[in-house]
C-alpha cells in the first residue's frame, strides 16, 4: 500500500485540516497535506486551512520538545 492510499480516508474527512509531518529530521517539518495545489493556483479559491494547521502543529511540535532537539 502507498501512502497516499492510506490517506484517502483522513483526507475524506478532514481535508482542509491535515497535515504532513515528516519524520526523523533533526528538526521540525510539517507542511499542508494537499501538496501544492497548482491546478487552483492563481484562482483565488485556495483555503489557508491546512498551511494554518501546519502552522500551529509546527508550533505545537516545537513548544513539547523541550530539550530534545
Amino acid at each position: 500500500m502507498y501512502h497516499d492510499q492510506a490517506l484517502i480516508p483522513v483526507k475524506t474527512i478532514a481535508f482542509d485540516e491535515t497535515v504532513n509531518v515528516t519524520l526523523g529530521l533533526p528538526f521540525i517539518r510539517t507542511s499542508p497535506d494537499h501538496g501544492t495545489a497548482f491546478d487552483i493556483a492563481g484562482k483565488g479559491i485556495a483555503r489557508a486551512d491546512s498551511m494554518i494547521a501546519a502552522i500551529r502543529l509546527a508550533r505545537e511540535l516545537a513548544d513539547n520538545a523541550g530539550g530534545a532537539r
